[in-house]
């Protein structure tokens, strides 16, 4: 067994899942070529939340971000997770449209892409694999981790193989929600490396939400994974990944020693906690985010599909009926043909039992994306859905069973020559900025251009959408 290697989550997953992607770029550089020198077999820096979040809330080019942060950490790769045929957005784009984000994101620094599917259909993984692979970079293609009668070991071993077969150099389980318990994930790895080539490395993700992390990551090792992922104690445990430091120092003088210097990762640990700080005064980061949810373990879903849950229930002044809307949730998820809960399916499943529960009678309110699950607009299903509910929300609407991709006409062309956004135009990746998210890139354009400008920056405000004329 070669050492097991380290993937640090802090600049990526660690602020998206404690402070919702709130940490800005000019906190992350003072400390990137600390984070350089110390060995990581990548640093997750991009993709996920953080493309959205960086426009919309931070005010930053998202590409700008990542030539940076490539800059800063050139010895180290750099690493981001896409949403397959979704991009990082919440809707299936074309293939052209995905082949250019990935070429871009490569050319722009990237160097391994994590590629997943809501529902574990590799069709709607395929064109992100193979565009990858056309433009040099490692493809780890991921399986979503959940659990229901259909999602056995078995089923994740078959999966993984094929992925494999389809061109993954790495498979990596992604336990979003922190429910791959030591000794599931124990055989599950073990099933997985005996169908594998020996050269196909096994990554773990998991995140610490159900107190359990460490232990699966220690099983998961001794069952021969090759990496897994952690953040810096600054940002480590409760929604986040495992700390850094403990596994770190976990491992040392066994035969799965990391080689990492544990006294380095303390120090770079002890700036973000200046960051943490910050996080905290500003209101992202709270005791929840740090705490050991045993709603995770009850309920088996994400925690931060649990602040959603909460959040609709305010905003409709129902909070009282959370209960029965976690009791809820796994109904309409064995209705809809068992999906695992990650974004965008865990937002569709828990909208959808707020919808039951506060209606009074369940599918009287039906969402227009859960119509989308029901009609194959995601692709295909796990499991098939509840026929009578089916019946009762599409009617005599057919549904799709084709690759849902293969219904979209090229995009990229329409979207250069969109008249609104031409104006805006900086950088061929604008284009892409703008087909994943039309209006929050535009206030953002906008934005930039006031800067550019030199509008008062009172008024130099994506929100208030300010047009430069």
């Amino acid at each position: 067994m070669a050492k097991v290697y380290i993937t640090e989550t802090i600049l990526r997953d660690a602020h998206q899942s404690q402070a919702a992607t709130r940490m800005r770029l000019d906190e992350m550089l003072p400390m990137a070529a600390e984070l350089d020198k110390i060995g990581y077999f990548s640093i997750e820096c991009w993709g996920g939340a953080t493309f959205d979040s960086c426009m919309r809330f931070l005010n930053e080019d998202p590409w700008e971000r990542l030539r940076q942060l490539k800059k800063a950490m050139p010895n180290t790769p750099l690493q981001m997770l896409l949403r397959g045929q979704n991009i990082l957005g919440y809707k299936h784009y074309a293939d052209d449209v995905v082949d250019e984000f990935v070429r871009q994101s490569i050319r722009n620094g990237i160097s391994i892409i994590r590629i997943f599917d809501a529902l574990n259909d590799p069709r709607n993984m395929r064109q992100a694999m193979e565009s990858c692979k056309k433009h040099g970079g490692v493809c780890e293609a991921t399986i979503s981790y959940t659990t229901s009668p259909v999602h056995t070991n078995e089923y994740f071993i078959k999966l993984a193989k094929q992925l494999e077969e389809m061109g993954a150099d790495i498979i990596c389980i992604k336990d979003m929600a922190g429910i791959l318990f030591p000794y599931v994930a124990y055989d599950l790895v073990k099933g997985i490396k005996a169908v594998l080539k020996p050269e196909t490395k096994v990554h773990l993700h998991t995140h610490q939400t159900a107190g359990t992390g460490n232990q699966t990551y220690l099983k998961a090792i001794e069952a021969g994974v090759d990496i897994i992922d952690c953040a810096l104690s600054a940002m480590g445990n409760g929604t986040s990944q495992p700390a850094t430091e403990p596994m770190v120092a976990i491992l040392q003088n066994t035969e799965y020693d990391t080689g990492l210097d544990l006294k380095k990762l303390s120090e770079i640990s002890s700036y973000f906690d200046g960051v943490a700080k910050r996080l905290k005064e500003d209101g992202w980061l709270t005791e929840k985010s740090l705490k050991t949810d045993v709603n995770a373990l009850i309920y088996q879903v994400p925690g931060g599909m649990l602040s959603n849950l909460v959040g609709q229930l305010k905003k409709a002044n129902a909070l009282d009926k959370y209960e029965q809307v976690l009791a809820e949730v796994p109904r309409v998820r064995a209705d809809l043909g068992y999906p695992p809960l990650v974004t965008p399916t865990s937002q569709i499943v828990g909208t959808q039992a707020v919808f039951n529960v506060l209606s009074g009678a369940r599918y009287k309110m039906v969402s227009q994306e859960t119509k989308g699950v029901l009609r194959g607009e995601y692709g295909k299903l796990p499991a098939e859905p509840n026929a009578d509910i089916v019946a009762q929300v599409l009617g005599d609407a057919e549904r799709i069973t084709c690759r849902p991709a293969d219904l979209i006409e090229p995009e990229l062309k329409k979207y250069s020559e969109d008249p609104e956004l031409k104006p805006y135009i900086r950088q061929p990746e604008d284009v892409l900025s703008y087909a994943l998210f039309p209006q929050v890139a535009l206030n953002y354009f906008r934005y930039r251009a006031a800067n550019e400008y030199h509008v008062d920056s009172d008024i130099a405000d994506p929100s208030k959408g300010i047009q430069i004329v």
